[in-house]
């Protein structure tokens, strides 16, 4: 099994023993011992996989790295956070996926409007199994809980991935600015509710909900 490790903040170390790990294509800045890389396409297998990404636009450019020692992945110097998956699933926008262990399995859902407020389409690239997933944030990522007691909502610029069992809808004529005293602000919010994880970034980026 392949083992993540962080060099770092920026750099993802992953250690490989005659397996594979799956990641964003020319991610990788450097390796030691025996490798071969072969590339693939992301954003789900097989035929339907195939006709998904076709439909979505929502594809990786993703290589598979086999063989035995280490390789270092980075990108862009953004941060690195290790997310690990215990037979759930990671929903994650495609731009912030580094990496995946081999074992697990990539596709895309549906979003909605969700995706559409964040300017990054209307699906998006979900991660499943039992394994470790490297995602990347602009700054050092928070994982906020949300509980039935605790809704959560997010800035559509900030957020970067979800898993648990969580619903998500928007909510509109709420600004974070706004309640700062200030005349602009996202048009939307994301509002989660159910039990799991929200992944934001301390960065946000532009999306075509706009300032209002």
């Amino acid at each position: 099994m392949a083992v993540f490790r962080l060099q770092g903040s920026k750099v993802l170390a992953v250690e490989l023993a005659g397996d594979a790990v799956k990641a964003k294509a020319g991610s990788m800045v450097a390796y030691d011992g025996r490798m071969t890389f072969k590339k693939r396409s992301g954003g789900g297998e097989g035929l339907r996989g195939m006709v998904t990404r076709r439909l979505t636009g929502e594809q990786l450019a993703v290589m598979e790295v086999t063989g035995e020692g280490t390789c270092w992945f980075a990108d862009r110097a953004t941060e690195i956070n290790l997310v690990r998956l215990s037979g759930d699933k990671l929903y994650v926008e495609a731009s912030n996926l580094l990496a995946t262990e081999a074992g697990l399995r990539t596709g895309t859902t549906f979003t909605g409007l969700r995706g559409a407020s964040q300017g990054n389409g209307l699906f998006t690239t979900t991660v499943e199994g039992h394994g470790q997933a490297a995602i990347m944030s602009d700054g050092p990522a928070v994982a906020l809980r949300v509980s039935g007691q605790y809704p959560l909502t997010v800035d559509p610029g900030a957020y970067i991935a979800h898993q648990g069992q969580i619903r998500q809808s928007l909510q509109s004529g709420v600004t974070f600015r706004t309640f700062l005293g200030e005349g602009g602000g996202e048009a939307f919010q994301i509002r989660f509710e159910g039990e799991g994880v929200v992944y934001v970034q301390p960065s946000e980026r532009s999306t075509i909900a706009g300032d209002v």
